[in-house]
C-alpha cells in the first residue's frame, strides 16, 4: 500500500511521539486498510487497538 508515492513504514496514532516529522495523517479506512494489508503498527502507540484490529 502507497502512500503519496512512498510505502509506509509504521503506522502511528497522531499523538504519537516516536512518529518524527515526515509523518502524514489519514483518514480511518486508510489506516484501517493499512493495518489489514501488513503495515506493522508501532510498538508504543498501538494504533491497531485504537482501531480495533486484533492480531
Amino acid at each position: 500500500m502507497g502512500l503519496g508515492g512512498r510505502a509506509p513504514v509504521y503506522g502511528h496514532v497522531g499523538e504519537c511521539h516516536v512518529a518524527g516529522k515526515r509523518s502524514r495523517g489519514v483518514d480511518r479506512g486508510q489506516a484501517l486498510r493499512a493495518v489489514t494489508e501488513g503495515v506493522p503498527a508501532c510498538t508504543h502507540c498501538r494504533p491497531d487497538t485504537g482501531l480495533g484490529v486484533l492480531k
